[in-house]
């Protein structure tokens, strides 16, 4: 065998490993941050998704060949550099790397459309055309870094409580909540669409004996809103659950939801934290306050936003509320709990008593709406008259009115935009940040 092919070949390691590498010889690999040149000495900053690592090439140190081939190197370059790990107080990790190879795996382009090193704030617009630049930048790691982790601990939240994951179409006949906002493709000749929600298979799934279901996916909202809180698409957390007594229950759900998401959010994301620049101190609720909407207009209405008893909350008096149970309950949360039932779809139960409430509930984190859920009407007579007040005929809704016929347990559930909850854990200006590639009515690329 050929000597050179005896040669052990060295295994990659990244930045945050390096300190623990002094005085061994390693590989790395990554894209030039930054690069100066001294004439006798040439620095090169490169960074890898965990952090940044200092090359530094003395030109009595290293050969002529390594230190002359980076004399035209250009910011976000990907080299490949093997090298000799050494102590310095000097560098950012304690740490440098003295090169004996440098190979240019990608010569970059110069100069780039935006800055990554967060010296020079692009307009939003402009880093997300150039998304996968933007994504080098640190902070933005380090946001979809905690998203994942966020991602993770919903997961487990949901199996540890005894639900059953479920993955459901997003091609439908039909949709469950405005035609307005219906997204209409062509199927084969016939008409389709993509879903609003995974309401239906929820609610089916319930039905089918599985009890308590979940799914994180793509829902899909044909609105023209062109808000800082609006989306096209977007990731929706949907469960629910069967053999209930109340919406109080469901709320019960939500609750221990974001419960264990912050817990091991400040418990276990740290780096990402204090990368992102936020409080390691975030709350984490305990008992979340519920507030009837009866209770909420008349506190509006007494501070100069007077809503008629059929309307929504509007996105200002969300943020008034928000600052209010920060002020008298000392949370960032809120339940607001029955819902007129002019704005809520016709499958949310109604109290009884009440023909102009709903079993239904919206959770309010720092001022902006999160998730929605209720009771649903199980009762097949009475969510027909119910369809009907909607202007809606539940028999030609053939496959959701199928499943109240053969044995319906009482049910709720919610969904929740984990889109938003980035946007209100993170502080963000703008749930667009916290998307890879949003899409909006004016944005359909990259």
């Amino acid at each position: 065998m050929d000597k050179m092919e005896k040669k052990e070949t060295l295994k990659r390691i990244h930045a945050v490993d390096l300190l623990n590498c002094a005085d061994q010889v390693v590989k790395v690999s990554g894209w030039v941050e930054n690069y100066r040149d001294l004439k006798k000495i040439r620095f090169i900053q490169l960074k890898d998704r965990t952090g940044f690592i200092q090359v530094t090439l003395p030109q009595t140190e290293v050969s002529k060949e390594v230190f002359d081939s980076i004399q035209d190197l250009t910011k976000e370059s990907v080299l490949e550099i093997d090298g000799l790990v050494k102590k310095s107080p000097q560098a950012r990790l304690g740490v440098e790397l003295i090169p004996s190879k440098i190979q240019i795996v990608s010569k970059a382009k110069a100069p780039t459309p935006i800055d990554m090193s967060g010296k020079i704030v692009s307009d939003l617009s402009v880093r997300l055309d150039y998304r996968f630049l933007d994504l080098r930048n640190p902070k933005s790691i380090n946001l979809f870094k905690l998203r994942s982790r966020v991602l993770g601990f919903v997961v487990d939240f949901f199996e540890n409580s005894g639900f059953i994951g479920i993955n459901t179409p997003k091609l439908t006949s039909a949709g469950v909540e405005s035609g307005a906002e219906l997204f209409k493709v062509d199927y084969f000749g016939k008409p389709a669409y993509l879903a609003q929600s995974p309401q239906i298979y929820k609610q089916m799934m319930v039905c089918s004996g599985l009890e308590k279901v979940y799914e994180i996916g793509p829902v899909f909202r044909a609105e023209k809103s062109h808000t800082v809180r609006h989306l096209t698409e977007f990731t929706g957390i949907d469960f629910e659950q069967g053999f209930i007594e109340s919406e109080q229950e469901v709320m019960d759900t939500v609750e221990g939801l974001m419960h264990f998401i912050l817990k091991h959010v400040q418990e276990e994301c740290a780096e990402q934290l204090i990368a992102l620049g936020l409080d390691q101190k975030i709350e984490v609720p305990e008992k979340i306050p519920r507030m009837d909407m009866v209770e909420v207009k008349k506190l509006l209405a007494e501070n100069g936003l007077k809503l008629t008893a059929e309307d929504d909350l509007t996105p200002e008096a969300e943020k008034w509320l928000g600052d209010y149970v920060l002020k008298k309950f000392n949370s960032e949360f809120v339940f607001v709990t029955n819902y007129p039932w002019a704005v809520r779809p016709f499958y949310h139960m109604k109290p009884n008593g009440d023909s102009k409430g709903t079993k239904s509930f919206d959770l309010i984190w720092k001022g902006l709406e999160i998730a929605t859920g209720a009771q649903r009407e199980h009762r097949y007579d009475l969510l027909k008259a119910q369809a009907k007040e909607k202007g809606l005929n539940l028999d030609e809704m053939k496959d959701y009115s199928l499943i109240f016929q053969y044995g319906v347990p009482a049910h709720g559930g919610c969904g929740l935009g984990l889109d938003r909850i980035m946007e209100q854990l993170c502080n963000l200006d703008n749930i667009r940040e916290a998307i890879l590639l949003p899409r909006d009515p004016e944005r359909l690329t990259p």
